[in-house]
């Protein structure tokens, strides 16, 4: 792996990240094995990962956020 890889894997999404399949908010970051990344939402990630995978991509997946509950959340939203 290299540096940059490695770089791209750990720079958090924000949502201004967008995928490159749909324009949907990317919460899945690849960074490919022949250089340069690419950005999915949810779905387009889970639909390609393996793909992905076998081609010898890093994935960096934030998808677990549309899960989780804002520390700002009031306790009746939580």
């Amino acid at each position: 792996m290299t540096t940059a890889m490695t770089t791209l894997s750990n720079n958090p999404m924000t949502a201004s990240d967008r995928c490159d399949r749909c324009g949907a908010q990317a919460y899945v970051r690849v960074a490919l094995a022949a250089g340069g990344e690419l950005l999915f939402c949810a779905h387009h990630g889970r639909e390609h990962r393996d793909a992905l995978r076998a081609a010898g991509a890093d994935i960096h997946d934030e998808s677990q956020k549309l899960v989780a509950t804002p520390a700002t959340a009031a306790p009746d939203e939580r």
